[in-house]
């Protein structure tokens, strides 16, 4: 059973917020490090903490349907996906107009409605005209924006590139004292970061792969652009960097449990259960949500053993398993 937090200590949270500290605090998919989104100052202690590149932005989220509609412009997709995915494990990424989007003029055009958005500060969004916005799945998120009645802005609550949280513990042993408070709600479900689709092109992107499927959103809207890796310069979303993820352990994708000669390793085995080797072995899932809720957990807990590589095998192909694919890969990658 995940710990019960009681009505003062989301107020005590949301307090904070209010007053420009960070918290920590769960979601469906990782624990994020939040600030209050329209305080620029505030975001700003989040990139400090973290160590974050100014060239990421930060995704902002909200309570409602209607908290969205005052930050972005809105298009008519955007409202069906998210009456479909919302709450959810999916960022939708938005023009920024009206008086809120630092003077440029509304946005005009099929299916825009524009709803007096508020100022987004530019750190937020990497100096870019565009936001991330999500609605997550957890009754303490939701709880503690409506208690804040601010949006939040909130990236993974770790050190940049390093492994994701999905405990409130493995927050602390990220971010030690450099969190003014956690909101421990017990593991993640879902484990894994959020898709981030941008409605912003002439075709919906997929950004990141995540939560939501791309053919789940196809189903939806139709064929979806996957999006290159970024040039340089501010990224579209968070999440595309090279190497992102990561463990301390170096960690290697493998295929029918070919592993290295040398060191002291650990096998993370999934499609190869005939496979016997002399390293000491974890059985990963074999069904792709499952795999990715486990993912980092076990990746934090290889972490403290005393190994000199984690071999991990390459996911098998298919839409259900781009999320993971993504974040092996890049947590692989010995790129900056």
């Amino acid at each position: 059973m995940p710990p019960v937090l009681t009505a003062a200590e989301i107020d005590h949270a949301a307090r904070l917020l209010r007053f420009g500290r960070l918290v920590a605090f769960p979601t469906e998919t990782v624990y994020g490090l939040g600030a209050n989104a329209l305080d620029a100052e505030a975001v700003g202690r989040i990139f400090a903490v973290k160590g974050r590149p100014n060239t990421s932005p930060v995704i902002v989220h909200v309570a409602s349907i209607e908290m969205a509609q005052k930050l972005a412009a809105w298009p008519e997709t955007a409202d069906r996906l998210a009456k479909k995915f919302w709450p959810g494990p999916l960022t939708l990424v938005l023009p920024l107009g009206g008086v809120g989007g630092r003077g440029r003029p509304p946005l005009r055009g099929p299916g825009l409605a524009v709803a007096a958005p508020r100022a987004i500060p530019l750190i937020v969004t990497a100096g870019l005209p565009t936001v991330g916005l999500r609605m997550p799945a957890h009754p303490v998120a939701l709880a503690l924006i409506r208690a804040a009645a601010v949006p939040v802005a909130a990236p993974s609550a770790n050190r940049f590139t390093e492994l994701s949280p999905t405990t409130a513990e493995h927050v602390r042993r990220s971010l030690g004292n450099d969190v003014d408070y956690i909101l421990d709600g017990g593991p993640c479900q879902v484990g894994i970061e959020s898709t981030v689709l941008s409605l912003a092109e002439p075709r919906p992107v997929i950004y990141r792969p995540g939560g939501v499927s791309r053919h789940e959103l196809e189903s939806l809207i139709g064929p979806i652009a996957i999006a290159a890796a970024p040039a340089a310069g501010a990224h579209p979303a968070p999440g595309m960097h090279a190497r992102h993820y990561s463990p301390r352990t170096r960690l290697l994708l493998v295929k029918d449990g070919e592993l290295p000669m040398e060191g002291k390793g650990i096998y993370l085995k999934h499609t190869h259960p005939a496979v016997h080797v002399s390293v000491e072995t974890i059985q990963m899932p074999t069904e792709a949500s499952a795999y990715a809720a486990a993912l980092y957990d076990a990746l934090y807990r290889v972490d403290e053993g005393d190994f000199d590589w984690i071999a991990v095998d390459a996911p098998p192909d298919g839409p259900e398993w781009e999320a993971v694919d993504d974040r092996l890969r890049r947590a692989a990658t010995t790129e900056d």
